[in-house]
Protein backbone atom coordinates (compact mmCIF):
# COMPACT_ATOMS: atom_id res chain seq x y z
CA UNK A 1 0.00 0.00 0.00
CA UNK A 2 1.84 3.19 -1.09
CA UNK A 3 0.54 5.89 1.25
CA UNK A 4 1.00 9.48 -0.47
CA UNK A 5 -0.43 12.51 -1.37
CA UNK A 6 -0.95 14.22 -5.07
CA UNK A 7 0.46 17.54 -6.13
CA UNK A 8 -2.83 18.94 -5.99
CA UNK A 9 -3.78 20.70 -9.65
CA UNK A 10 -0.12 19.46 -10.98
CA UNK A 11 -1.20 16.27 -12.51
CA UNK A 12 2.30 15.70 -14.22
CA UNK A 13 3.93 15.91 -11.34
CA UNK A 14 1.93 13.29 -9.28
CA UNK A 15 2.77 11.04 -12.65
CA UNK A 16 6.01 11.13 -11.36
CA UNK A 17 5.17 10.49 -7.56
CA UNK A 18 3.42 7.18 -8.64
CA UNK A 19 6.54 5.93 -10.54
CA UNK A 20 8.96 6.73 -8.31
CA UNK A 21 6.69 4.98 -5.53
CA UNK A 22 6.13 2.19 -8.12
CA UNK A 23 9.65 1.97 -8.63
CA UNK A 24 10.29 1.80 -4.80
CA UNK A 25 7.37 -1.11 -3.95
CA UNK A 26 8.94 -3.29 -6.93
CA UNK A 27 12.66 -3.14 -6.02
CA UNK A 28 10.91 -4.41 -2.70
CA UNK A 29 9.29 -7.78 -4.07
CA UNK A 30 6.03 -6.08 -4.23
CA UNK A 31 4.06 -7.82 -6.86
CA UNK A 32 0.34 -5.32 -6.01
CA UNK A 33 0.77 -1.93 -5.68
CA UNK A 34 -2.13 -0.02 -4.56
CA UNK A 35 -2.51 3.98 -4.42
CA UNK A 36 -5.00 5.86 -2.66
CA UNK A 37 -8.58 7.22 -3.85
CA UNK A 38 -8.21 10.35 -6.08
CA UNK A 39 -4.05 10.15 -6.33
CA UNK A 40 -4.28 11.32 -9.72
CA UNK A 41 -5.79 14.48 -10.20
CA UNK A 42 -6.35 15.07 -6.36
CA UNK A 43 -8.62 14.69 -3.59
CA UNK A 44 -10.01 18.68 -3.56
CA UNK A 45 -10.25 18.53 0.64
CA UNK A 46 -11.72 21.44 2.34
CA UNK A 47 -12.41 23.61 -0.99
CA UNK A 48 -16.17 24.15 -1.82
CA UNK A 49 -16.13 25.67 -5.38
CA UNK A 50 -17.84 28.72 -4.43
CA UNK A 51 -21.36 26.93 -4.00
CA UNK A 52 -24.07 27.70 -1.93
CA UNK A 53 -27.66 26.57 -2.28
CA UNK A 54 -29.11 28.64 -4.78
CA UNK A 55 -26.12 29.96 -5.86
CA UNK A 56 -22.42 29.44 -7.46
CA UNK A 57 -19.67 32.24 -8.10
CA UNK A 58 -17.73 33.15 -11.09
CA UNK A 59 -14.35 32.08 -8.49
CA UNK A 60 -15.67 29.26 -8.14
CA UNK A 61 -16.34 28.04 -11.59
CA UNK A 62 -12.57 29.15 -12.15
CA UNK A 63 -11.58 26.44 -9.17
CA UNK A 64 -13.46 24.15 -11.21
CA UNK A 65 -12.30 24.54 -14.19
CA UNK A 66 -9.06 24.18 -13.30
CA UNK A 67 -9.26 20.63 -11.20
CA UNK A 68 -11.28 20.00 -14.31
CA UNK A 69 -7.67 19.97 -16.05
CA UNK A 70 -5.99 18.11 -13.18
CA UNK A 71 -8.21 15.21 -14.31
CA UNK A 72 -7.28 12.38 -17.15
CA UNK A 73 -8.90 10.74 -19.74
CA UNK A 74 -9.48 6.85 -20.10
CA UNK A 75 -7.86 5.70 -21.85
CA UNK A 76 -5.05 8.69 -22.66
CA UNK A 77 -1.57 10.27 -22.02
CA UNK A 78 -1.83 9.62 -18.39
CA UNK A 79 -3.04 6.04 -18.24
CA UNK A 80 -0.33 5.33 -20.87
CA UNK A 81 2.33 6.50 -18.01
CA UNK A 82 0.45 4.29 -15.42
CA UNK A 83 0.53 1.38 -17.60
CA UNK A 84 4.56 1.86 -18.38
CA UNK A 85 4.78 1.93 -15.23
CA UNK A 86 3.44 -1.00 -14.17
CA UNK A 87 5.27 -2.82 -17.05
CA UNK A 88 8.52 -1.53 -15.94
CA UNK A 89 8.14 -3.11 -12.44
CA UNK A 90 6.61 -5.99 -13.53
CA UNK A 91 4.03 -5.06 -10.82
CA UNK A 92 -0.01 -5.07 -10.69
CA UNK A 93 -0.91 -1.50 -10.38
CA UNK A 94 -3.95 -0.37 -8.78
CA UNK A 95 -4.65 3.80 -8.82
CA UNK A 96 -7.08 6.20 -7.85
CA UNK A 97 -7.70 8.91 -10.57
CA UNK A 98 -10.07 11.74 -11.11
CA UNK A 99 -11.53 10.54 -14.61
CA UNK A 100 -12.68 13.17 -17.15
CA UNK A 101 -15.45 11.67 -19.26
CA UNK A 102 -16.91 14.89 -21.60
CA UNK A 103 -18.05 17.17 -18.95
CA UNK A 104 -18.15 14.83 -16.27
CA UNK A 105 -15.31 14.18 -13.27
CA UNK A 106 -15.87 10.73 -11.78
CA UNK A 107 -13.68 9.48 -9.09
CA UNK A 108 -12.58 6.09 -10.77
CA UNK A 109 -9.95 3.42 -9.76
CA UNK A 110 -7.79 1.58 -12.48
CA UNK A 111 -6.16 -1.83 -12.84
CA UNK A 112 -3.34 -2.34 -14.97
CA UNK A 113 -1.47 -5.66 -15.12
CA UNK A 114 2.74 -6.23 -15.55
CA UNK A 115 2.37 -6.33 -19.11
CA UNK A 116 1.38 -2.70 -18.88
CA UNK A 117 -2.71 -3.29 -20.03
CA UNK A 118 -5.61 -1.57 -18.56
CA UNK A 119 -7.48 -4.14 -17.08
CA UNK A 120 -10.41 -2.48 -16.20
CA UNK A 121 -11.79 0.31 -14.23
CA UNK A 122 -14.37 1.34 -11.37
CA UNK A 123 -15.89 4.58 -11.28
CA UNK A 124 -17.07 5.62 -7.81
CA UNK A 125 -20.89 4.94 -7.41
CA UNK A 126 -21.83 7.30 -4.58
CA UNK A 127 -20.07 9.89 -3.99
CA UNK A 128 -20.36 11.76 -0.46
CA UNK A 129 -21.68 15.13 0.66
CA UNK A 130 -19.88 18.13 -1.09
CA UNK A 131 -18.29 15.43 -3.36
CA UNK A 132 -21.37 15.42 -5.26
CA UNK A 133 -20.56 19.03 -6.44
CA UNK A 134 -18.19 17.76 -8.46
CA UNK A 135 -18.21 14.43 -9.38
CA UNK A 136 -20.76 11.85 -11.08
CA UNK A 137 -22.25 9.09 -10.13
CA UNK A 138 -20.76 5.78 -11.49
CA UNK A 139 -23.13 3.04 -12.47
CA UNK A 140 -23.40 -0.88 -11.96
CA UNK A 141 -21.53 -1.54 -15.27
CA UNK A 142 -17.75 -1.04 -13.71
CA UNK A 143 -18.31 -3.33 -10.97
CA UNK A 144 -15.11 -4.76 -11.71
CA UNK A 145 -13.27 -7.84 -10.17
CA UNK A 146 -10.48 -9.23 -12.12
CA UNK A 147 -8.77 -12.55 -12.41
CA UNK A 148 -5.21 -12.53 -11.76
CA UNK A 149 -2.32 -14.62 -10.83
CA UNK A 150 -2.62 -13.18 -7.26
CA UNK A 151 -6.11 -13.71 -6.90
CA UNK A 152 -9.58 -12.03 -7.62
CA UNK A 153 -8.87 -8.32 -7.67
CA UNK A 154 -11.27 -5.54 -7.28
CA UNK A 155 -11.89 -2.15 -5.57
CA UNK A 156 -14.67 -0.44 -3.66
CA UNK A 157 -13.95 3.33 -3.09
CA UNK A 158 -13.86 5.35 0.25
CA UNK A 159 -17.65 5.17 1.67
CA UNK A 160 -18.70 3.08 -0.55
CA UNK A 161 -17.56 0.87 1.86
CA UNK A 162 -20.41 1.71 4.29
CA UNK A 163 -22.77 0.47 1.23
CA UNK A 164 -23.87 -2.90 2.51
CA UNK A 165 -25.28 -3.76 -1.21
CA UNK A 166 -22.11 -2.65 -2.56
CA UNK A 167 -19.71 -4.91 0.17
CA UNK A 168 -22.36 -7.89 -1.14
CA UNK A 169 -21.92 -7.59 -4.96
CA UNK A 170 -18.17 -7.76 -4.18
CA UNK A 171 -18.45 -11.26 -2.20
CA UNK A 172 -20.88 -12.22 -4.67
CA UNK A 173 -18.25 -11.81 -7.25
CA UNK A 174 -15.41 -13.53 -5.23
CA UNK A 175 -13.32 -11.49 -4.24
CA UNK A 176 -10.18 -12.21 -2.50
CA UNK A 177 -7.64 -8.54 -3.09
CA UNK A 178 -10.52 -6.14 -1.81
CA UNK A 179 -9.01 -2.96 -2.64
CA UNK A 180 -10.53 0.43 -0.64
CA UNK A 181 -8.47 3.48 -1.43
CA UNK A 182 -9.56 6.24 0.59
CA UNK A 183 -9.18 10.09 1.75
CA UNK A 184 -10.91 9.15 5.30
CA UNK A 185 -8.10 9.24 8.00
CA UNK A 186 -10.60 8.54 10.79
CA UNK A 187 -9.57 6.10 13.68
CA UNK A 188 -12.94 4.36 12.73
CA UNK A 189 -11.60 3.70 8.81
CA UNK A 190 -8.87 0.82 10.37
CA UNK A 191 -11.90 -0.81 12.44
CA UNK A 192 -14.39 -0.44 9.29
CA UNK A 193 -11.13 -2.32 7.01
CA UNK A 194 -10.89 -5.03 10.06
CA UNK A 195 -14.98 -5.56 10.00
CA UNK A 196 -14.94 -5.81 5.84
CA UNK A 197 -11.94 -8.34 6.27
CA UNK A 198 -13.93 -10.46 8.81
CA UNK A 199 -17.35 -10.37 6.95
CA UNK A 200 -16.07 -11.28 3.31
CA UNK A 201 -13.76 -13.17 4.31
CA UNK A 202 -11.37 -11.72 1.95
CA UNK A 203 -8.01 -9.56 2.45
CA UNK A 204 -8.52 -5.78 2.32
CA UNK A 205 -5.70 -3.55 1.03
CA UNK A 206 -6.52 -0.06 2.42
CA UNK A 207 -3.91 2.70 0.81
CA UNK A 208 -4.97 6.27 2.19
CA UNK A 209 -3.81 9.91 0.88
CA UNK A 210 -1.04 11.82 3.44
CA UNK A 211 -1.53 15.01 2.38
CA UNK A 212 -0.91 18.38 5.29
CA UNK A 213 -4.84 17.87 5.74
CA UNK A 214 -4.96 14.33 5.51
CA UNK A 215 -3.27 11.80 7.80
CA UNK A 216 -3.03 8.57 6.09
CA UNK A 217 -3.78 5.76 8.11
CA UNK A 218 -3.29 2.83 5.40
CA UNK A 219 -3.68 -0.64 6.56
CA UNK A 220 -3.39 -4.20 5.17
CA UNK A 221 -5.75 -7.01 7.32
CA UNK A 222 -6.49 -10.63 6.84
CA UNK A 223 -9.47 -12.10 6.55
CA UNK A 224 -9.65 -13.24 10.02
CA UNK A 225 -9.85 -9.35 10.77
CA UNK A 226 -6.28 -8.89 11.81
CA UNK A 227 -4.10 -6.27 10.70
CA UNK A 228 -0.76 -7.52 8.84
CA UNK A 229 0.68 -3.83 8.11
CA UNK A 230 -0.38 -0.67 9.67
CA UNK A 231 -2.54 1.60 10.03
CA UNK A 232 0.13 4.13 10.03
CA UNK A 233 -0.21 7.64 10.34
CA UNK A 234 1.63 11.19 10.39
CA UNK A 235 3.79 10.20 7.01
CA UNK A 236 4.40 9.01 3.51
CA UNK A 237 4.78 5.21 3.99
CA UNK A 238 4.55 1.62 1.95
CA UNK A 239 3.46 -0.55 3.26
CA UNK A 240 4.09 -4.76 2.62
CA UNK A 241 2.80 -7.75 3.49
CA UNK A 242 3.00 -11.14 2.07
CA UNK A 243 -0.30 -12.61 1.80
CA UNK A 244 -1.89 -16.36 1.79
CA UNK A 245 -4.34 -16.80 -0.46
CA UNK A 246 -5.55 -20.31 1.28
CA UNK A 247 -6.63 -18.21 4.51
CA UNK A 248 -9.62 -17.00 2.30
CA UNK A 249 -11.31 -20.43 1.84
CA UNK A 250 -10.05 -21.74 5.87
CA UNK A 251 -11.97 -18.21 6.80
CA UNK A 252 -15.31 -19.33 4.79
CA UNK A 253 -15.18 -22.81 6.76
CA UNK A 254 -17.29 -21.14 9.45
CA UNK A 255 -18.88 -17.61 6.90
CA UNK A 256 -19.69 -17.38 4.06
CA UNK A 257 -22.07 -14.70 3.58
CA UNK A 258 -23.22 -15.08 -0.24
CA UNK A 259 -22.68 -19.21 0.71
CA UNK A 260 -23.69 -21.40 3.16
CA UNK A 261 -24.42 -18.38 5.51
CA UNK A 262 -26.96 -16.12 3.37
CA UNK A 263 -30.47 -16.83 3.43
CA UNK A 264 -31.73 -16.37 0.06
CA UNK A 265 -35.48 -17.83 0.86
CA UNK A 266 -35.23 -14.27 3.09
CA UNK A 267 -33.25 -11.48 1.83
CA UNK A 268 -32.04 -11.08 -1.65
CA UNK A 269 -30.20 -8.40 -3.65
CA UNK A 270 -30.10 -7.31 -7.08
CA UNK A 271 -27.82 -5.99 -9.11
CA UNK A 272 -27.70 -3.45 -11.96
CA UNK A 273 -24.93 -4.11 -14.09
CA UNK A 274 -26.02 -2.49 -17.62
CA UNK A 275 -24.68 0.57 -18.24
CA UNK A 276 -26.81 3.71 -17.59
CA UNK A 277 -26.72 6.07 -20.48
CA UNK A 278 -28.44 9.13 -20.79
CA UNK A 279 -28.65 9.30 -24.61
CA UNK A 280 -28.69 6.17 -26.56
CA UNK A 281 -27.67 6.51 -30.14
CA UNK A 282 -29.13 3.95 -32.35
CA UNK A 283 -27.63 3.21 -36.42
CA UNK A 284 -29.79 4.82 -39.15
CA UNK A 285 -31.47 2.33 -41.43
CA UNK A 286 -30.32 2.21 -44.52
CA UNK A 287 -31.91 3.78 -47.18
CA UNK A 288 -33.31 1.56 -50.16
CA UNK A 289 -31.35 2.06 -53.38
CA UNK A 290 -33.03 4.59 -55.93
CA UNK A 291 -34.17 3.83 -59.02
Amino acid sequence: MVQAGSVLFDTPATLDKLERFTEEAGSQGAQLVVFPEAFIGGYPKGMNFGAVVGHRTVEGRKEFGRYFQSAIAVPGAGTERMGEAARRHGVWLVAGVIERDGGTLYCTVLFFSPHGVLEGKHRKVMPTAMERLVWGYGDGSTLAVIETPLGRLGAVICWENYMPAMRMAMYAKGIELYCAPTVDDRDTWALSMRHIAFEGRCFVLSAVQHTDKIRGGSIIVNPQGVPLAGPVYGEEEILMAELDLDEIAEGKYDLDVTGHYARPDIFQIRVNEAPARAVALEAKEALPPTT
